[in-house]
């Protein structure tokens, strides 16, 4: 599952460095907790939690099923 969520995060990075930000897959939880951690301006972004559920934790579920929820480290 780990690879498969990689993909999806570098189909994803793009979208999010056009905007200054960037996103690095720490881990992946066998229960499908993603684990990742935020970069660039989506560090301090205020929108950043709101990107991560409905941007990031969306797309991830539609791809990956498996996937559980995404979480900030």
């Amino acid at each position: 599952m780990k690879a498969e969520v990689e993909k999806v995060i570098k189909e994803i990075q793009p979208n999010l460095r056009a905007d200054g930000g960037d996103i690095e897959l720490i881990d992946v939880t066998e229960d499908g907790v993603v684990k990742v951690k935020l970069k660039g301006a989506c560090a301090g972004c205020p929108f950043s939690m709101m990107t991560l559920k409905l941007g990031v934790e969306r797309y991830l579920k539609t791809r990956v099923p498996q996937v559980k929820k995404v979480v900030v480290v």
